[in-house]
């Protein structure tokens, strides 16, 4: 997408911009996709604090008036702007920064849109649904100077930064030249179509839906169970999980792009008209002599021990997800552990730097290589080779 052809939007809304927040301030968000994720957020931004709603946006109006009865619930009093085209409320001056919650199609070119019309923007993973979209955000970013965190919110969670500094910053786990990730048991890929779907409601606009992608009939298994679908999902499981965790490993590690990626996996169980793999294994391959794996399934749907990162270094081992950490010495040590927080820390780092106008922990440059790990691997399984890295994804 070229940034040129919203520059207009921009023009015409940047007066949005002119309100400078102090330290005190409450931040006005536009939330735009009021589903079960764009709720979440919502709820993030509450217990966060700090924030109003003051504008919600859905291509359905059923979304809408339950994003607007979620936001009465956690903002009493609270009575935000319903819109049914998200540009509508990138020209509200009153909202201050967005939440992008749309599918993931949407989400560089609502972010690069946003910015240009002079709004801070909380954008979710994975940033990018295609390879050079990142260039159109880093380049949107670079020229807006706009506030812009990225949904991988483990960079902002307490166990995940003390483990970063206790295990890697101080040298204790040693060289990692592998690191093993999964995630299964997801019962959102899985998502069934409610009742009474076979026809397209009246207050959904399925245009607006599929927005830059082919037009086609009412696909009530693609709205619903988007992730089954890889225009809606950048490769269903992959994009939606492998990049919570490439970004974490990316984080620790200092890494940014993989030297190459191959990729197995298919529909095995699930024929249900998905185009994404039920069950999947990436590997890439890093420069820094270091080997990242990938695996995920929907036929073990078994949540107890269902997703973990684990570095393997040479001195110590460190298993890490959201539960909490374990490190295990080489030496044989006895084992260093941590339970998990709250996840409210990574919204709350956005608002703070809305009014700071620091970086916030998830920049677009993580964004985009993050979104890229995903990328390359999904390449590798579609054309069913190993993928090399191709300058041009460089930003």
């Amino acid at each position: 997408m070229a940034i040129e052809s919203s520059r207009r939007v921009f023009l015409a809304t940047a007066a949005s911009a002119a309100r400078v927040l102090g330290a005190n301030d409450r931040v006005r968000l536009g939330v735009i996709g009021n589903g079960g994720r764009g709720q979440h957020l919502m709820r993030m931004a509450s217990l966060a604090g700090g924030a109003e709603i003051v504008a919600l946006c859905d291509a359905w109006d059923v979304r809408r008036k339950q994003g607007a009865a979620q936001v009465a619930k956690l903002f009493p009093g609270s009575a935000p702007k319903e819109h049914d085209n998200y540009k509508r409320l990138l020209e509200d001056k009153n909202v201050d920064a967005v939440i992008v919650a749309s599918t993931d199609h949407w989400h560089s070119r609502m972010a690069v849109d946003a910015m240009l019309a002079g709004k801070d923007v909380y954008v979710e993973k994975p940033m990018t649904s295609l390879p050079m979209q990142g260039h159109d955000i880093v380049k949107a970013q670079r020229e807006t100077k706009r506030v812009v965190q990225v949904g991988v919110q483990q960079r902002s969670i307490a166990h995940f930064i003390e483990a970063k500094q206790r295990f890697f910053d101080s040298g204790m786990i040693g060289p990692v030249h592998l690191v093993r990730t999964w995630w299964n048991a997801n019962g959102g890929y899985l998502t069934p179509v409610p009742a009474g779907m076979d026809e397209k409601p009246a207050g959904l606009d399925w245009d607006a839906v599929l927005g830059w992608l082919p037009k086609r009939p009412w696909n009530p298994k693609m709205y619903f169970n988007r992730f089954a679908y890889w225009e809606f999902s950048t490769g269903g499981q992959t994009g939606g999980l492998f990049v919570h965790m490439v970004d974490v490993v990316h984080w620790y590690l200092g890494l940014t792009k993989p030297v190459s990626a191959v990729a197995l996996g298919g529909i095995y169980q699930y024929d249900d008209g998905r185009d994404t793999a039920d069950n999947i294994n990436f590997i890439l391959d890093y420069p820094q002599k270091l080997n990242v794996s990938f695996e995920a399934t929907i036929t073990d749907m078994i949540p107890k021990e269902s997703a973990d990162i684990v570095f393997f270094g040479e001195k110590g081992r460190l298993n890490i997800f959201r539960y909490g950490y374990r490190f295990l010495p080489r030496d044989g040590g006895a084992p260093i552990e941590a339970k998990g927080g709250p996840e409210p820390a990574h919204m709350a780092n956005f608002l703070d730097c809305v009014r700071s106008r620091k970086e916030p922990n998830a920049t677009v440059y993580d964004g985009h290589y993050g979104a890229m790990a995903c990328h390359i691997g999904n390449i590798a399984y579609q054309k069913k080779e190993r993928i090399q890295w191709d300058p041009r994804w460089d930003v």
